[in-house]
């Protein structure tokens, strides 16, 4: 492990209701079912699904269809979700972030989590196989088993290369999304895949740099836990310029207008100047405001496919 960076404040202090670290507490059954499937998290998968599917159909999709995918969408990001609190538990209950889930507080048993997170996923293939396409259920489902296997069971505990790896789970509704319209995968939803590759490191180390004391507490190897803050930033920047690049890449591939590009330069500009913000003047509001602004970056980045897309097509 590398030098551990001191934390910029103990974490607990951090303020609750973003997305990673909501803190309310489920206190009904039926509450802690759907907390396990973290959805906070969900939304921020489906702000990307919507959008992608315009730019496939370059215009607005059947309803009926959006509306079945986002449910299928919904349906297998949950259940992954709830399988890695189950999997997750132990560690949970050492980091005062999480240590009101339902799992931790018994609210919910493990089995029961594990057949409701099964359910799910049996539910969502079913869903997109019928109303949409096999492609879109396999992919959706290779989300899921990239998450725990290669993600929650691999590299969480084991490697600071977790979140940069294992957020190609998080990239994976993009995929389904464009496959669910057009039955095929092509390079314009590729280079998004990679945009959102790129995003998660960037997004999520500004988090864990806020919650660094909490991963170390539970010996987890989040990069913000095991290394300096400025290799953590250093790297941020990095993955952040790669990013911008990414939806450069995206301007001409998706033969989008300038109510992209000129958004895709802005956002990014913004995005790449707030992490810089953050190594030059590392503070707990900065590194939270990072994480906040990269939330509003992917909302209104994709909201600006759509909006180009809709105008261009007369839609």
């Amino acid at each position: 492990m590398a030098v551990g960076a001191k934390p910029l404040v103990p974490s607990r202090l951090a303020p609750g209701g973003v997305a990673h670290g909501s803190r309310r507490v489920p206190t009904t059954r039926i509450g802690g079912f759907i907390a396990l499937t973290k959805p906070r998290i969900i939304e921020l998968l489906l702000i990307t699904t919507v959008p992608t599917m315009v730019l496939a159909e370059k215009g607005w999709p059947s309803t009926w269809l959006v509306l079945v995918t986002l449910v299928g969408g919904t349906l297998a990001a949950g259940g992954a979700n709830a399988i890695n609190m189950v999997v997750d538990r132990d560690i949970d209950k050492l980091m005062p972030r999480t240590q009101n889930r339902p799992l931790v507080t018994g609210l919910v048993k493990p089995r029961e989590a594990m057949v409701f997170a099964i359910a799910l996923e049996v539910i969502a293939f079913a869903v997109l196989w019928r109303f949409a396409n096999l492609l879109s259920a396999v992919l959706a489902l290779s989300a899921m088993l990239f998450y725990v296997f290669v993600y929650t069971l691999w590299l969480k505990r084991t490697s600071t290369q977790n979140i940069v790896i294992g957020g190609a789970a998080g990239a994976v509704p993009v995929l389904v999304g464009w496959a669910a319209v057009r039955n095929d995968v092509t390079w314009a939803p590729v280079v998004l895949f990679v945009v959102m590759f790129l995003w998660t490191p960037p997004h999520f180390w500004a988090l864990a740099i806020r919650y660094a004391d909490d991963y170390r507490a539970a010996s987890v190897p989040m990069l913000p836990a095991v290394a300096t803050l400025e290799v953590t930033v250093r790297k941020m920047v990095l993955y952040t310029a790669l990013m911008v690049a990414g939806t450069l890449v995206l301007w001409p591939v998706a033969e989008l207008g300038l109510i992209y590009g000129i958004s895709a330069v802005v956002l990014g500009a913004l995005f790449l100047w707030g992490t810089v913000d953050l190594g030059r003047n590392p503070t707990p509001q900065r590194s939270m405001r990072v994480f906040g602004y990269s939330i509003t970056y992917v909302t209104l980045l994709f909201a600006a496919v759509t909006v180009d897309v809709l105008v261009r097509h007369g839609v």
